[in-house]
């Protein structure tokens, strides 16, 4: 999912390195989105991925302090177990590559009805991070442990 009032399907970069990135390590990709950042749409957009049997669903876009970012406290609001650690570590690698700007980001990660979403940066090089670092070395684990 990409949340985004600027973008769509085909100036996607984010969305495009999450897709790939998902599909290289050998996980199914339920469905792709572009939805505008605003609450409504982003929560129906997870009942829409919840409902084409998703196990998790990875978000790009909205995570920044800007008015229109509002993925974070959308997805908050559903989350029945945060994930506190995924922020922290992605935060962590962040200011390794770039430094200082790494504070501004409000990556965070959860779960909610059997799944586990993710709320990534925009930027490609983030996703990259995130996928690469955090989200592909444990998302069958995760998966896995939401279904026990």
């Amino acid at each position: 999912m990409t949340c985004s009032d600027s973008r769509d399907a085909t100036r996607d970069a984010s969305g495009k390195v999450l897709r790939e990135g998902l599909e290289a390590a050998g996980h199914g990709i339920a469905g792709y989105l572009v939805v505008k950042d605003d609450p409504e749409a982003i929560r129906a957009a997870v009942a829409e991925a919840r409902a084409a049997g998703a196990r998790a669903i990875l978000f790009t876009g909205g995570t920044g302090i800007g008015r229109r970012d509002t993925t974070v406290e959308t997805l908050r609001a559903l989350f029945e177990k945060e994930l506190p650690g995924f922020g922290e570590l992605f935060r962590m690698l962040s200011f390794r590559q770039i430094g200082s700007p790494a504070m501004m980001s409000r990556a965070t990660a959860g779960t909610y009805q059997g799944m586990i979403i993710f709320a990534l940066p925009g930027s490609p090089q983030a996703v990259r991070l995130a996928l690469d670092a955090l989200i592909l070395p444990e998302l069958g684990h995760a998966v896995r442990e939401l279904t026990r």
